[in-house]
């Protein structure tokens, strides 16, 4: 039996590799990394799962990367601060709330093999650190740091504000009590900009 086209196929908006991105994403920001799989993908396309091939080959490994880089690629801009470090800090504050935004993804981000999805941010951050006056040498070091900083805390306080066991037991090894994650973002932060030369 043949399948018929429904009725909106028509009025679908052509698929693209972007579309596809945005739809998983949408999947794992509502219910999670693990519900993604290439049929409900295609479900929430309304295509046939083998359409996205077509656009992905490689299939679900090139989703996820294709995910990592949607995420994790957020150049840092100097434009609209009084200095250099004002930049990094609103980059850093915005690339934070990026990361928490979609934190289904940032196991992926932390975990997986994935250079190119870093190398336009790591290389933006490189070239606000070298206006600031940072000598080369250390404004790659310094932007590694500053991204690994963000990126860490971010992952760490998903973890530390989950529900259920996990959730409960990283607040539990806080002596203070609960954690004011942004007040302790917003710190080392301080540190960190306040270290660089």
């Amino acid at each position: 039996m043949v399948r018929q086209p429904a009725i909106n196929a028509q009025n679908r908006t052509p698929l693209s590799i972007e579309r596809i991105i945005e739809a998983a994403l949408q999947i794992v920001d509502g219910q999670g990394l693990g519900r993604l799989t290439m049929r409900r993908l295609g479900d929430a396309l309304e295509v046939e799962a083998m359409a996205i091939y077509h656009h992905l080959p490689r299939g679900k490994e090139q989703l996820l990367d294709g995910l990592v880089t949607h995420v994790a690629a957020a150049p840092a801009d100097a434009r609209g601060y009084a200095g250099w470090r004002d930049a990094l800090r609103g980059w850093a504050r915005s690339y934070r709330d990026r990361l928490l935004a979609h934190a289904g993804v940032l196991p992926l981000v932390v975990t997986r093999r994935n250079p190119a999805a870093l190398a336009t941010t790591t290389a933006s951050l490189r070239e606000i650190l070298r206006q600031g006056g940072v000598p080369e040498a250390g404004a790659s070091v310094a932007a590694h740091a500053l991204l690994s900083y963000v990126i860490g805390h971010a992952a760490l306080e998903v973890r530390g504000t989950g529900t259920g066991a996990e959730g409960a037991a990283a607040a539990a090894g806080e002596p203070e009590g609960p954690v004011d994650w942004e007040a302790r973002f917003l710190a080392g932060l301080d540190l960190m900009l306040s270290g660089l030369t």
